[in-house]
């Protein structure tokens, strides 16, 4: 689980019966959901919610490395790779306590866009800023990109 001392945010998610498909693995749409719902405890981190800005997936790709099962429980480490003007992209891994390994990675572009206007709206400088000390806390160095 050292790979994982890396991600300022892992969140812990416990593998549900339901979330299986008829081959008796994990179905392939529930990763995203684990990849969301670390995203969501990231930006909750940022308290980005208060902000007048909404976020956006604008793209998001997962490598499936070995099939998980029911029973297990997984840590998603999520953690921001690059900050752009308007938009960020996240990186994510999945670890299984069961196999004790990392089952999958992840990536995602996450835009913000204006509540109002529902138009791109440059991160805030503040959720900049909180976003650089939480990956500098964990030895990050962030690729900034205008």
């Amino acid at each position: 689980m050292n790979e994982l001392s890396v991600y300022p945010i892992v969140h812990k998610q416990t593998v549900a019966w339901g979330d299986m498909d008829a081959f008796g693995h994990v179905n392939n749409v529930q990763y995203y959901r684990y990849m969301e719902s670390a995203r969501i405890v990231y930006l909750m981190a940022l308290n980005i919610f208060d902000q007048d800005i909404l976020t956006v997936v604008a793209s998001s790709q997962c490598k499936y490395l070995r099939p998980v099962f029911y029973p297990d429980v997984l840590h998603i480490g999520a953690r921001v790779e690059e900050l752009r003007n308007s938009a960020f992209r996240m990186q994510y891994v999945l670890w299984s306590e069961t196999q004790n390994q990392i089952v999958a990675t992840g990536d995602a572009v996450i835009v913000c866009v204006d509540k109002v206007s529902s138009k791109k709206a440059n991160i805030p400088e503040l959720i900049k800023q909180k976003i650089i000390q939480l990956e500098a806390d964990v030895g990050n160095d962030l690729l900034l990109n205008s």
